[in-house]
């Protein structure tokens, strides 16, 4: 058996048969927040050490985990993807997985679409180096893996874009950063490509589950939510300042959002929301409901399926937990309103 250390916490890997691991960690510190506590992984000890350094012991399971299990990240890609294009429709493509992280997403559509050429781009150099050594695991060109400039820009001279994909990204950008690299995201689709977001909790659902797990702060202002989150959520600090909450993802978007930012960037180019139609798919509400079959409280999520349909009925409005959105960039029609 191997142990890694970390000031909060041992990892200790025992070896299983061929080269499988089982990864398990064991806090030191008693208010260290667990998402997962053990693994079974291929990684070798040393992509498991560099995991175990930047992301600390708390997230180090649930990282791996993002990679290798499949009713997670791939699954969650998987589905949201083939709601809206098949398979062979991204075949030759170039995709964008913008703000990939530690590599996870990009890894998993490297597998999704082999004949597409996924391209990564994230602003953080210690998870962009977890990415290049899962890169360097599966024989993924690591030339492809970008470090972006700063939270607004991205590299210089990477070409147009067939897809540009943002999955748990959006509700991380400060409001003021989505203004800007919406624009700049936009401007690299092709005509008739597709800017896919997913993944992103929805602004006004009554649970702020991304970054706190409380109910009814998506209502309230910002101070009072800055004070209830640093107050009683176990997830975070009593003194993490409302730019860090921001930066961690409390506060999510809407579709409407996103298409009004994409309609300002360009009056050449209409934002178009698809509906989801593959899989027997008739809208947002099926595709969120297909999405979180393997969460727990399947009679909950029955409920809330109904709920959902009962106000789109009644209002007009998808309300779903978490966005899952395909927007095409078309043409508008008749003489451009560009100046």
């Amino acid at each position: 058996m191997t142990v890694l250390n970390h000031p909060d916490g041992d990892c200790r890997i025992e070896p299983l048969n061929g080269s499988l691991k089982r990864v398990t960690v064991q806090p030191t510190n008693p208010n260290l927040f667990v998402s997962r506590r053990s693994i079974v992984t291929s990684y070798p000890v040393g992509l498991i050490r560099d995991i175990l350094a930047i992301k600390g012991p708390g997230y180090v399971c649930d990282e791996i985990a993002r990679d290798e299990d499949p009713n997670y990240v791939r699954f969650a890609l998987e589905t949201d993807l083939s709601a809206y294009l098949s398979a062979q429709q991204f075949a030759g493509k170039r995709i964008l997985d913008f703000g990939c992280g530690s590599g996870a997403s990009t890894m998993v559509l490297s597998r999704l679409y082999p004949d597409a050429e996924i391209v990564g781009i994230e602003l953080d150099p210690k998870l962009l180096s977890i990415a290049k050594a899962r890169a360097r695991h599966y024989g993924f060109p690591e030339e492809r893996l970008l470090l972006s400039p700063d939270g607004s820009e991205v590299p210089p001279g990477i070409g147009s874009f067939d897809c540009v994909l943002m999955s748990a990204v959006f509700e991380h950008l400060l409001p003021a950063e989505r203004q800007i690299v919406l624009p700049k995201l936009w401007s690299l689709v092709v005509p008739g490509g597709y800017l896919f977001l997913n993944q992103t909790p929805h602004r006004f659902t009554p649970v702020e589950t991304h970054t706190t797990g409380l109910p009814l702060i998506n209502y309230l202002p910002d101070a009072v939510t800055h004070w209830a989150a640093c107050r009683f959520s176990r997830r975070l600090g009593r003194d993490e300042s409302w730019a860090t909450l921001l930066r961690k993802g409390i506060r999510g978007g809407t579709e409407y959002e996103v298409q009004r930012i994409l309609r300002k960037a360009s009056a050449s180019y209409e934002p178009v929301l698809l509906p989801p139609t593959g899989n027997g798919l008739r809208d947002r509400i099926d595709l969120w409901a297909v999405a979180s079959m393997n969460s727990r409280l399947p009679a909950l999520k029955r409920v809330l399926k109904l709920t959902y349909k009962t106000i789109k009925f009644a209002t007009g409005l998808t309300l779903v937990p978490s966005l899952s959105l395909a927007i095409q960039k078309r043409p508008v029609a008749g003489p451009s309103r560009d100046r």
